[in-house]
């Protein structure tokens, strides 16, 4: 599998979430070999080359907006069509949702 990596414009949109999200205890980490949202130990988002993936919880009303953005898919990360059925990739082009989607992982990962 090639590793995707990142422009410097998705790193950037990337960290500002990360800022913006910071205040709610969520702190950046590793996990999926990428450089992820994580509360406690679980990752709600990674950097997936330039789109953020999201973990939304299937059939959400969050997980179902972001399937509905262009370009936007359930996250695959080994590429070997075994995707995360509660996780969606959205990406660069819809930076603009990715607070708000930020926001639903977290509050699916608080239960």
């Amino acid at each position: 599998m090639e590793k995707l990596v990142p422009s410097p414009a998705a790193v950037a949109a990337f960290d500002a979430l990360a800022a913006d999200v910071a205040n709610a205890g969520v702190t950046v980490g590793k996990m999926f070999g990428a450089t992820s949202l994580m509360v406690g130990s679980k990752a709600i988002g990674c950097l997936h080359g330039d789109a953020v993936a999201f973990k939304l919880g299937r059939e959400s009303s969050g997980h179902v907006e972001a399937l509905a953005l262009p370009g936007a898919a359930l996250f695959d990360p080994s590429g070997m069509n075994r995707p995360f059925k509660d996780w969606v990739v959205v990406p660069l082009a819809s930076a603009g949702h990715w607070p708000s989607f930020a926001d639903a992982a977290l509050a699916f990962a608080e239960g």
